[in-house]
Parts: structure tokens; C-alpha cells; sequence
């Protein structure tokens, strides 16, 4: 018994990763509004108090040009994948101690799957994918 149970966790936990990589785009985008005060993304997107989205899917951290990132940021060494971007809007602080987001993050799995997606939908260039 113990030998199935050892196995069905890491399982259930590859099958869980995998339902984040299903996110709805636009869903994503219904999510996405609590950012907005902050975030630009799209066509035209300039910087706001945070930085342009456009393209952060498998951007380093704090390099969008024209922004002022903090210390933090900036020599944090990350790269916006899935991963990295799950944990991040799960709980900004606890991934970057010291950056400069006051957002607490997003409660909902299924919100930060989505809002990943509808990330990826971008190209840096602010076009759509």
C-alpha cells in the first residue's frame, strides 16, 4: 500500500502542472483586470507604476526596457516561465523579497493559470500571438 500511495502523489501533482498549462486565455483576461492598475499589456502598452507585460513569458526578470525595477528585481536572476510566474502571482513577496509589487497575489489556482495564458498570448511587440 505504501509503495501506491508514494506514487499516486507525485502523480496527482504532475496531473495538477499540467491542468496550470491548460489555462484559458480568455479567462485570463477577466483575471487580468486586478492588474490593470498597475500593468499594461496589449497594442500601445506603456509602463504604469509596474512594467509592460508584453512578452514576459520567458523574459528575465526586471529587464523591460524603461522601467525602473527595484534592487530586488533586478539581480533576483529569475525567468518568467510558467513556473516561475506561478509561484510569483501566488505570492510576489515571498518569490521576490524587497520588489516593489504591494499586490498580495492571486487566491484561485485556476486564476493564475489563466492569467498566465492570456500573458503567453502576447508578443513582446504587444501583437497577439
Amino acid at each position: 500500500m505504501r509503495k501506491i500511495s508514494s506514487a499516486i502523489i507525485p502523480l496527482s501533482l504532475l496531473c495538477a502542472g499540467t491542468a496550470f498549462a491548460a489555462g484559458d486565455p480568455a479567462a485570463g483576461q477577466a483575471s487580468f483586470k486586478v492588474c490593470q492598475a498597475c500593468h499594461a499589456i496589449g497594442p500601445g502598452a506603456v509602463n504604469k507604476v509596474g512594467p509592460v507585460l508584453n512578452g514576459v513569458v520567458g523574459r528575465a526578470a526586471g529587464s523591460a526596457e524603461g522601467f525602473n525595477y527595484s534592487a530586488a528585481m533586478k539581480s533576483s536572476g529569475l525567468t518568467w516561465d510558467e513556473a516561475t510566474l506561478t509561484k510569483y502571482l501566488t505570492s510576489p513577496r515571498d518569490v521576490v523579497k524587497g520588489n516593489k509589487m504591494a499586490f498580495a497575489g492571486l487566491k484561485k489556482p485556476e486564476d493564475v493559470a489563466n492569467v498566465i495564458a492570456y500573458l503567453n498570448s502576447f508578443n513582446a511587440d504587444g501583437s497577439k500571438k
